[in-house]
């Protein structure tokens, strides 16, 4: 018998790397046993997998001898080993087929159609004889039948599609914990008894989602309901995904369920899902904690409940190479999906056509919010036509009882001089602009009037453009101060950073009309949960003018904006929630946004994503298209200049550092000096490169003005400094 590795560093041979498989499939088939899932399947494609790595080519590789130019990839060659005869007892030709798809496909490489393929089987045949393995029996080596697999792809219009997802994402779910030492999934059997250990007295809302746990559901619920609770009393003890749109938001919903529900010492039980989770692992972890592995079972998406983004989930929407793996795991998951107003019209397209599929594969779905636009029920029932899916969308849960805003509109730009006679030193004062050049320039106001500045020590601004280590510090502040047993005073000035799923409550609103859906969400920034019993009001609207508000006609829709601020011109105070949830029937109703660009480019992103086949991309071009954007990291030059001495320090530390752990946690301290812009920003600014290692360089950028309070700016006069607040760029 001869010792055939599967992997070198630990050294692990193909038998024990596939018992660890087999080991993870009966964890899952245990936690999920109901799973619409042919297990048997499953286990066939765990044993046969990696046979092909008995090559010798490979062994060579893999013992750090000679690499060799036309090694066949050994997915392909382990099909070699299926013996149809024999799967033929307990398979249909469809199911062999799905099996040998997930074989060659299990990693995205090599090319079946290589000169030398039949070479290289044949060469199988002489170790086979040497590998000794109790649960497979080799009966054939010879290439499969084009019946079964002729380098072709199993595509959505095929009958077997969603079997194929499950078993081909499951494959490569088993494959990759195996590989990672850790176990596929952990058990969400603590969630129901959490929640009830809270004490609480659970409300209407939060009855009918438990009542509803096995339905999909479309919620409309106002501010201070408990949305966030509902949605996990919906979840309960079920593998769960809980979807924002803001990382600051989604950096809260996490904070709250580890401290509030599960208990910091369960917290590796709630995954976090962003482009920062690691810095958020590090910035939370104890000195014995083991954040690599944490951050690989969220990745490996292993966790009972996980927020995250909707780009780090929903991407599988374009059936990339590999996108089963999440279709996969969201076949016997349940999704929530909070703050869906806030989604660009690529976003919302993506988010559509997402929860089709997660219906149509057997995952459920609950949509939670404040504000609900009546297209993207509209659109989503259109996706669902002839699916034999649906969704329980009740009435809004609402009392207008509970009086909390009352509003006066100003038909005029947003400026500082209302705020500064509103301000009487006891009280929060909260203003939200649509871009950061105007949040910028209402801060220099304030800060600027002298006397007011003497009046109000506590002025502050909040939004996306401060560097990592700034915006988290500012992000901690305003949801310090904004706490409801918070005594002092001030005034914050934001952007839609803030508009969703904080948990801030202010005495008065200052605000931009962007939407009516956005003016909604920033309300609930404003007496969250308490009662207006006062003359005058509580909330105060810009609208423009004879001008249009910040940003709009940029990425506010211009039309939308425009049947926003016709439906407010006569609004003139108290506001209950049903006047809310009537304004944004009339505003969002899919006849009246029929002729916007809005709606117009959710249909045109939901032909695009349709119009692929599948395979067509890889994930990394995914990521760039999903979001429609290219993010880049900069160093501003000012920041560089000032913080030199510490952020050459540190690249020196990480350029010595062997230490894994060590060496990611300097990392994100030096990412702390840098933050994220769009590529079009700087695409023609001039820029010079800090070299950090062979594989990591940040580019540094001169063009810029920056300190802590304002944020980056540009110097130039001449170019626009107005970066644009886009929900989706946060």
């Amino acid at each position: 018998m001869n010792k055939y590795l599967a992997k070198s560093d630990p050294e692990e041979t193909i038998q024990q790397h596939t018992d660890k498989l087999l080991k993870n499939l009966e964890l899952i088939k245990s936690i999920y046993p109901d799973l619409d899932i042919n297990w048997q399947l499953l286990r066939v494609a765990s044993l046969y997998h990696d046979l092909g790595k008995m090559n010798l080519k490979f062994q060579s590789k893999i013992n750090g001898g000679k690499k060799y130019s036309d090694e066949v990839a050994h997915n392909l060659l382990s099909l070699a080993f299926l013996d149809k005869n024999e799967l033929k007892k307990q398979f249909s030709e469809q199911e062999i087929k799905i099996l040998a798809h997930a074989i060659a496909y299990h990693h995205e490489r090599g090319d079946y159609e290589a000169s030398n393929y039949n070479e290289e089987v044949e060469a199988l045949k002489a170790e086979a004889e040497k590998f000794v393995y109790d649960k497979v029996k080799i009966t054939t080596i010879k290439k499969i039948s084009p019946k079964y697999f002729s380098n072709d792809r199993i595509y959505e219009n095929s009958g077997c599609f969603f079997d194929y997802v499950k078993i081909k994402g499951l494959l490569n779910r088993l494959d990759y914990a195996a590989s990672a030492d850790i176990d596929v999934e952990i058990k969400n059997d603590f969630m129901c008894e959490k929640l009830e250990n809270l004490k609480y007295n659970w409300n209407e809302l939060q009855r009918y989602m438990i009542e509803n746990r096995e339905k999909n559901v479309v919620v409309v619920a106002q501010t201070g309901m408990g949305k966030t609770e509902a949605g996990l009393l919906w979840i309960g003890n079920n593998k769960g995904f809980f979807t924002l749109p803001l990382k600051t938001a989604i950096n809260n919903i996490y904070k709250r369920f580890t401290e509030k529900i599960v208990g910091i010492e369960n917290k590796e039980l709630i995954g976090l899902l962003h482009s920062d989770t690691y810095s958020k692992y590090i910035e939370n972890a104890t000195d014995d904690e083991d954040i690599d592995e944490y951050f690989t079972k969220t990745k490996q998406l292993s966790l009972p409940i996980t927020v995250c983004t909707l780009d780090q989930l929903f991407d599988f929407v374009f059936k990339y190479k590999g996108f089963e793996i999440k279709l996969a795991t969201l076949s016997y998951s349940k999704i929530v999906i909070d703050e869906v107003q806030m989604y660009s019209p690529d976003l919302l397209a993506y988010l559509i056509i997402g929860l089709s599929y997660i219906s149509k594969i057997g995952g459920k779905f609950a949509i939670l919010t404040a504000t609900l636009p009546g297209i993207v029920t509209d659109l989503l029932k259109e996706q669902l036509r002839n699916t034999g899916v649906s969704f329980e969308q009740p009435k809004p849960f609402i009392n207008d009882q509970f009086i909390r805003h009352s509003i006066k509109i100003i038909d005029e730009s947003i400026n500082s001089s209302n705020i500064i006679e509103k301000y009487d030193g006891n009280n929060k004062i909260l203003v939200i602009c649509n871009t950061v050049k105007t949040a910028q320039k209402i801060y220099d106001e304030l800060k600027n009037d002298e006397e007011f500045s003497q009046k109000c020590k506590n002025i502050n601004l909040f939004h996306s453009r401060f560097i990592k280590k700034d915006r988290k510090e500012k992000e901690d502040e305003i949801v310090r101060f904004g706490k409801a047993d918070c005594n002092e005073s001030g005034i914050w000035i934001t952007t839609q950073v803030v508009e969703a799923s904080l948990d801030i409550d202010f005495d008065i609103l200052f605000t931009e009309l962007s939407d009516i859906n956005g003016l909604f969400q920033r309300m609930g920034r404003c007496y969250r949960n308490r009662v207006w019993d006062k003359e005058g009001y509580n909330c105060y609207v810009f609208i423009g003018g004879n001008k249009k508000c910040s940003g709009v006609g940029e990425f506010i829709d211009e039309k939308i904006f425009e049947f926003s601020k016709e439906e407010l011109k006569n609004i003139d105070g108290i506001m209950t929630e049903t006047e809310k949830q009537k304004m944004i029937e009339k505003v969002y109703n899919t006849d009246k946004l029929k002729d916007t660009d809005y709606y117009n480019k959710v249909l045109k992103n939901i032909e695009y994503v349709q119009s692929f086949n599948g395979y067509e991309k890889n994930k990394e071009e995914v990521k760039k298209m999903f979001r429609n954007i290219c993010n880049i990291t900069i160093l501003p030059s000012c920041v560089y200049d000032a913080n030199k001495t510490e952020i050459d320090n540190l690249v020196s530390k990480i350029q010595n550092e062997s230490d894994k752990k060590e060496r990611r946690k300097l990392i994100d301290d030096l990412n702390g000096f840098t933050l994220d812009v769009n590529y079009y920003e700087v695409e023609k600014e001039p820029y010079s490169v800090l070299r950090i290692s062979k594989h990591m360089e940040i580019p540094i950028y001169e063009n810029f003005e920056y300190d802590n309070c304002l944020g980056l700016r540009r110097k130039s006069k001449n170019q626009s400094d107005d970066f644009k607040v886009n929900s989706s760029i946060l």
